[in-house]
């Protein structure tokens, strides 16, 4: 962890918070290429009524066409644990390292980021948890059907 880490964390952090006003699933995300912010997304499921707008496919989304040696030197900072959808993603792009916000509210697929040799630093973020949970409480029906619960 680093006071790089706390500053990009904070850029995906500025996109939950967006999501949240919006009435969406306050997740969000930086992709950080050379210790510039090179795009952030955030989770806009409701916003958009889409089934696969995550914060990170988001901000993959928002990037454009990268080429594979600028995904090499990436970091994608996201607000909360990747689901095995953004994984999927993080991996097909070769994304090196990945930077949680938290995942205490939700763990998803970080051993099989770590299996495929992505560096994963997990910061313990408070914002990012009571964002999390400020929006559970408001909307329990959305994160349920987010994580694939009743």
């Amino acid at each position: 962890m680093t006071d790089e880490d706390e500053r990009f964390l904070e850029a995906a952090l500025a996109q939950a918070r967006i999501g949240l006003a919006e009435g969406g699933v306050p997740i969000g995300a930086a992709l950080v290429v050379d210790s510039g912010v090179l795009a952030v997304g955030r989770n806009r499921r409701v916003q958009q009524g889409s089934a696969i707008r995550h914060g990170e496919t988001d901000c993959l989304e928002n990037a454009g066409r990268l080429t594979a040696k600028t995904y090499a030197r990436s970091t994608m900072y996201t607000t909360l644990s990747p689901c095995s959808m953004c994984t999927g993603a993080i991996l097909l792009y070769k994304i090196p390292r990945v930077v949680i916000g938290e995942n205490a509210t939700f763990l998803g697929a970080e051993d099989l980021l770590r299996a495929h040799g992505v560096e994963i630093v997990v910061m313990e973020s408070a914002e990012c948890k009571q964002l999390m949970a400020t929006f559970i409480a408001q909307s329990p029906q959305v994160w349920h059907e987010d994580i694939g619960e009743d």
